[in-house]
């Protein structure tokens, strides 16, 4: 499963994997319940990637930060959702320390965590960091190459005029 096909449905509990576009909209199924229900336009649907926790600075994209998760869990299961305040707080404040205290509440917090360990239980969390990672490798490759001068033929043309001469 890719995360671009997973998204958050406003108004609905859970994430959801898309299954099929529609004229109208989106087939997604619940990846806890595995029921399938159509999603319309009207909808407000936020897609995984988009999806980012506020920082002091600017702002911290969620694969990242789940990827933050899964490494100080070494891949269990994180803080569960029904902490108190202070211990999510204090949580989120040793995964990602810049994080913006004014504007990311409680709320945000405790989806964060359900979202992790929804994706840990489904083993999908180890399959998007590895992804993930694989990426972030192709991309430090593409950047290592360097590009091949290519050696240049002259053109007939030029040929002809240099014998000319």
């Amino acid at each position: 499963m890719k995360l671009e096909d997973i998204i958050s449905i406003s108004g609905k509990e859970g994430l959801f994997k898309i299954v099929s576009r529609t004229a109208n909209g989106l087939i997604v199924e619940s990846l806890e319940e595995k029921k399938r229900m159509p999603v319309f336009a009207s909808d407000s649907v936020s897609a995984f990637t988009d999806i980012s926790i506020y920082t002091e600075d600017d702002s911290e994209p969620l694969q990242n930060i789940l990827k933050s998760i899964f490494e100080k869990e070494k891949g269990d299961k994180a803080l569960s959702p029904n902490s108190s305040p202070d211990e999510l707080k204090k949580y989120l404040g040793e995964i990602l320390p810049k994080y913006d205290r004014d504007t990311v509440y409680v709320s945000h917090i405790k989806k964060l965590l359900k979202w992790y360990n929804l994706l840990q239980s489904l083993d999908l969390i180890k399959e998007l960091v590895s992804k993930e990672e694989e990426q972030e490798k192709g991309e430090e490759a593409k950047a290592k190459e360097t590009p091949k001068k290519k050696k240049e033929k002259p053109q007939k043309d030029q040929a002809k005029q240099s014998k000319a001469n």
